[in-house]
């Protein structure tokens, strides 16, 4: 069983796990019952960030329309539109070893699609999670549970994997935002 989060909180990834360099980044939610008339779509973004906290290009941002970043060390695996079901509702397959050394931190949000339009935002959203899995043994490392706190947000960064001293760390965020994805993608250094 692996480690569970609290916001705020940071943890070792690599030191603790030597060798670990295949992880899956899996994000997961559900909708809360929801009578809007609309389609309720969830989607996961990677922000590749440098040592300022930005994008340093279009390149750096992941998600389902560009879903291989930093070389081919970062792979969003596909857009899920419902969100049904148990388990991960969307992965990114990130290896630490291979990610770009400008790449000093791995970025993780969740947006809701069209959100402004369709009258959404978090307070409709339960069970989110964010959890680091060994891609090698497919054990689970941590896991953050992202709770209800969340009202008017449309954007939730979730959390980041980051490096410190050359070992990787994850750190667990929860930060919501209202502007959605193209509020994400402006404070990232990228003109929506």
């Amino acid at each position: 069983m692996g480690i569970n989060l609290s916001k705020g909180q940071k943890v070792d990834l690599t030191k603790s796990n030597p060798g670990l360099s295949n992880v899956i980044v899996g994000l997961g939610w559900d909708t809360n019952k929801y009578d809007g008339g609309q389609d309720f779509d969830l989607d996961s973004s990677i922000f590749l960030l440098g040592a300022n906290g930005k994008c340093s290009s279009e390149k750096d941002f992941v998600f389902y329309n560009n879903t291989v970043g930093a070389g081919g060390a970062v792979e969003h695996t596909g857009d899920n539109k419902t969100g049904e079901g148990e388990g991960d509702d969307e992965q990114v397959k990130v290896n630490l070893s291979s990610v770009p050394s400008s790449i000093e931190r791995v970025t993780f949000a969740i947006t809701i699609h069209d959100a402004e339009s369709r009258g959404q935002n978090f307070g409709q959203v339960s069970n989110s999670y964010v959890r680091i899995v060994n891609g090698d043994t497919n054990q689970e490392l941590i896991r953050y549970d992202l709770g209800e706190d969340f009202s008017i947000e449309t954007a939730i960064v979730v959390g980041e994997l980051y490096r410190h001293n050359n070992e990787w760390k994850f750190n667990a965020i929860g930060s919501g935002y209202q502007g959605g994805l193209a509020s994400l993608v402006r404070d990232f250094g990228l003109d929506s």
